[in-house]
C-alpha cells in the first residue's frame, strides 16, 4: 500500500465545514488544487475530478460512504481490483475547532506500475487542506 495524506486545523465545527467539502461544483474556486469535478456527492454517486497534478485526465470516481459531518469516501482505479485509489476526508472536532484529514490509499495488484506513472499528489493534497481551511474559516 501507498499513500498521500494532509492536515489542517480549521476553525470551524464539521457542520460549518461540510457544507463546503461536499460543494464539489465549487472546490477550482477555493485554491483546492482542483481544476473541476462533475457530479454531485451522493452515496452511490459517480462523479469525474480533474486535477492541476494532471489536468489533462479526468479521474473517474464513486462515493462509498458518506457519514456527514465527519467522513466522506471516494474510490477510482482499474477494474477486477487491479489498482485502486481510496481517498477518505475526514473531520474530526477538536474543542471549537476541526482537524481535517485528506488522505488517498493505493493498493492492488498493479499499484507497482501505476504508481510510477502518479504524479506527486503531496503538494495538491496539502493545497486543499489549506484552500478548505481558508474557504471554511471565511464564512463565505
Amino acid at each position: 500500500m501507498k499513500f498521500y495524506e494532509a492536515e489542517s486545523t480549521i476553525n470551524a465545527s464539521p457542520e460549518q465545514i461540510w457544507p463546503v467539502l461536499i460543494d464539489t461544483e465549487h472546490w477550482a474556486s477555493w485554491d483546492s488544487g482542483v481544476v473541476s469535478v462533475s457530479g454531485p456527492v451522493a452515496l452511490g454517486a459517480k462523479f469525474k475530478v480533474v486535477a492541476e497534478a494532471a489536468p489533462d485526465r479526468a479521474f473517474p470516481v464513486k462515493v462509498t460512504t458518506v457519514d456527514a459531518p465527519h467522513r466522506l469516501v471516494i474510490v477510482g482505479g482499474a477494474p477486477l481490483g487491479l489498482f485502486k485509489g481510496e481517498r477518505t476526508f475526514t473531520l474530526t472536532p477538536v474543542g471549537e475547532a476541526t482537524e481535517f484529514t485528506i488522505r488517498e490509499e493505493y493498493t492492488g495488484p498493479l499499484l507497482g506500475a501505476i504508481w510510477k506513472s502518479i504524479p506527486d499528489l503531496g503538494p495538491s493534497f496539502k493545497q486543499f487542506a489549506n484552500g478548505l481551511k481558508k474557504r471554511a474559516e471565511s464564512g463565505a
